[in-house]
């Protein structure tokens, strides 16, 4: 027999036996609730409806009326519940006697008589609840005696069923589980023999089965790809940097420890489970399977912005993310064949600290310096005032390259301390409805010396009308200050810088071109990174203004971007919505 099908058997047969008893103490618990629903109903409401009249007989005569009706109502009720034999007729007399009683309340032989008609009454349903009694008390009797019966007998079933089959199935598998010890001992010659034409018979064939097939491999190539295997699988568990394999499919094949931790998730929840699946209910790993596309499953190498930010070694730390992927040209063919991806998280928690202490150094050293320029600016105004002294030509040659070297300088503390700002997350929006042309109409303003001294025209082409766009004012000002600046610098005398501003859909493009020689394709991937500066040209600034404007447009939820051309000018420009 199947165990399947033993144990459906022995479960059916107990659920029977279950199902019994509990007809049979539903049964005769209903009996007893009838016989004692009847002693209640039928007997004890009489006996309170006597009382209740006898009571209204013996009240004082000023009282008469209001006993009447009281011993009316009982006499109605009692009417309504004749249930013995004899009980209507000495209700009927009742009835009478007491309509005589009403006629003439002074007849005191009435009142004789409706009492010995009550006790009557009440004699007669006293005998009723003991003759009831003893049928409950039979009916009780017989109920112990049938569940006891059907108790026994499932006691005695469910006994035999625990002593025989939890045996049947555990003897198999003890024997079962010392033969697989053997098997993991390297011990490949052992065999399982069940005679059963059951499930145990058909594990003993498949045992029998898998153990023929690793006596073979042990002797074979294979052992030695096993080993090697086992050999990449711990390298992989004692790396310290989180690492999670997936197949073609996305099924997780393995995650080392490291990886574990962060996802804060048991190797038996995680592994052979589709990624997807595991991303459901978990934040981090959802966050990893980003840099696959839902299609093809390849990385996405512009899918994160920054490191990932996780709580791990009892404090937040920094990963970088990277997704190997692992493929294979079969033997005898060309294509590749995708067989995976390795998910690599590094940890530069250490590097991330180094940067935090560089961006607050700077920080603080900017805000240091800003004090003493100022002081150095001070003095120049002292000095230029006559109220001094007169300088001579050389004194105010050296005041002015002073006033130059000051100036210089703030602008650098300034545009450190910006850097700093936007480094810690910090920056400061003032995020308003803002007119596109009025900003640009500041930004002119700031430049337009400087454009007068190179003889540049400014050649501005907007659209009208323009809608507002959700920005900071000042520091989008600022931003196309800088790149009017550059422009300028970068750009020849006499020549044109072209100013644009442009709808496009639910978004304003501010752009600025130059006519100057161009940025080379080996530096536009690094023109916008802190403190480059293209080789070759002039060094008169600190290579931030670019990334500081960066961090300001993309904090705006803008986007920003440059193109150019070696030897035919640089275009830079910057999307905000509306």
């Amino acid at each position: 027999m199947r165990i399947k099908t033993k144990l459906t058997l022995g479960v059916g047969l107990l659920f029977l036996l279950i199902l019994l008893l509990a007809v049979v103490s539903t049964l005769f618990i209903n009996a007893l609730s009838n016989d004692t629903q009847n002693i209640l109903v039928a007997n004890y409401n009489t006996l309170d409806y006597s009382r209740d009249m006898l009571l209204a007989l013996d009240e004082p005569r000023e009282n008469r009326s209001e006993a009447f009706a009281r011993f009316a109502e009982n006499l109605e009720k009692q009417q309504a519940n004749l249930t013995e034999v004899g009980e209507k007729e000495i209700t009927d007399a009742l009835a009478t006697h007491f309509t005589a009683l009403r006629s003439n309340p002074a007849d005191t032989a009435q009142y004789q008589a409706i009492r010995a008609d009550l006790y009557e009454i009440m004699n007669l349903n006293m005998h009723a609840i003991v003759r009831k009694n003893e049928v409950a008390k039979q009916t009780a009797e017989t109920a112990t005696f049938w569940i006891a019966i059907v108790g026994t007998l499932c006691f005695l079933i469910a006994f035999t069923l625990l002593i025989n089959l939890p045996g049947s199935i555990a003897s198999p598998i003890r024997e079962l589980t010392e033969r697989i010890r053997q098997i993991a001992a390297k011990n490949y010659q052992q065999r399982v023999n069940f005679e059963q034409h059951n499930e145990f018979g058909d594990l003993a064939r498949a045992f029998n089965t898998m153990a023929e097939k690793l006596e073979e491999y042990a002797g074979s190539n294979l052992a030695e790809l096993l080993t090697e295997k086992k050999r990449i699988e711990t390298l992989i568990a004692q790396m310290n940097d989180p690492v999670i394999g997936l197949d073609a499919d996305k099924k997780i094949l393995f995650v080392n420890a490291e990886a574990l931790k962060v996802l804060g998730m048991r190797a038996k929840d995680v592994i052979g489970m589709p990624a997807p699946e595991v991303a459901i209910n978990n934040d981090l790993m959802r966050a990893l399977m980003r840099g696959l596309t839902p299609s093809a499953g390849m990385p996405d190498t512009g899918a994160e912005k920054g490191p990932l930010k996780i709580f791990a070694n009892g404090k937040e730390s920094y990963f970088d993310k990277e997704i190997l992927e692992i493929t294979d040209t079969p033997t005898g063919e060309q294509s590749l064949r995708r067989l995976g991806h390795v998910i690599l998280l590094r940890n530069i928690t250490p590097f991330k600290e180094l940067d935090a202490a560089k961006t607050n150094f700077i920080a603080t050293i900017s805000h240091e310096l800003k004090t003493p320029i100022s002081s150095i600016k001070m003095s120049l105004q002292l000095l230029d005032s006559q109220r001094t002294g007169v300088l001579n030509a050389e004194q105010k040659q050296l005041a002015e390259s002073i006033h130059d070297d000051a100036d210089r300088l703030l602008k650098i503390t300034g545009e450190l301390l910006d850097l700093a700002q936007s480094e810690t997350g910090n920056i400061q929006l003032n995020l308003l409805p803002s007119e596109p042309q009025s900003m640009l109409r500041f930004a002119l303003d700031t430049v337009r010396t400087q454009a007068e001294q190179k003889q540049i025209h400014l050649e501005i082409h907007a659209d009208d009308p323009l809608p507002l766009v959700k920005a900071d004012p000042e520091k989008t000002a600022w931003v196309l200050v800088n790149f009017l600046t550059n422009a300028i610098r970068y750009s020849p005398e006499h020549s044109t810088v072209v100013i644009e501003l442009r709808r496009e859909d639910q978004q304003v493009l501010f752009a600025v071109r130059d006519t100057g020689k161009g940025i080379d394709t080996r530096y536009r991937d690094r023109i916008f990174d802190r403190y480059f500066q293209v080789p070759g040209s002039p060094k008169t600034g600190t290579g931030l203004g670019l990334a500081i404007s960066k961090e300001f447009i993309e904090a705006q939820g803008g986007s920003i971007g440059m193109e150019s051309e070696f030897g035919m000018g640089s275009r830079f420009y910057f999307r905000l919505g509306v």
